[in-house]
């Protein structure tokens, strides 16, 4: 059996709300309009949900890891309430410079979901807000697109992963 493929999801103003002080408690955490119905139109796709985001928020001393706990149950609730779930979040905790390999532009995040979920990453995706998203995704050896920060347009980038998919399975038909 064909391992599964995934969309890799950034958070912070790809699935949420994006701020300038960083999302720091579960209060302050915001699902953007329309993600539910794009993620629900995902798996339909058939593709596995899986969100890697960077939370230097918590090396910053701002936030706990039992904060980021909170935080993203906040997120799988609300997702629930809108009909989805994900199959795993994975973040990186670390400042910028700190030489992980684990924040994106890194693969690290995507290669160890891929890893434990078991994920094809060369059939999978990654969508993000940010060059290092896209950037993470080319270099872990999956595609990647770029949407606009808080544009709450998630569809769009499901559209067109759609249309790229149903032309690629066009192609092995012909």
């Amino acid at each position: 059996m064909d391992s599964p493929r995934a969309i890799f999801l950034d958070r912070d103003g790809v699935l949420t709300r994006e701020r300038r002080d960083y999302v720091r408690t579960a209060e302050q955490l915001e699902v953007l309009p329309g993600v539910g119905h794009a993620l629900s139109d995902l798996r339909k796709m058939g593709f596995q949900l899986v969100v890697v985001t960077n939370q230097s928020v918590i090396g910053r001393g701002l936030a706990s890891h039992e904060e980021m706990s909170r935080i993203h149950e906040k997120l799988l609730a609300e997702l629930k309430r809108e009909g989805v779930s994900v199959d795993g979040i994975y973040y990186c905790p670390h400042l910028p410079g700190e030489g992980c390999s684990c924040r994106k532009p890194e693969p690290g995040l995507i290669l160890r979901a891929a890893k434990d979920l078991g994920i094809d990453v060369l059939s999978s995706w990654m969508i993000g807000d940010k060059e290092i998203d896209i950037e993470a995704a080319n270099r872990a050896g999956c595609r990647g697109i770029l949407v606009e920060t808080n544009s709450g347009d998630l569809g769009r980038a499901v559209a067109h992963i759609r249309r790229i998919e149903e032309n690629v399975g066009n192609d092995e038909l012909a």
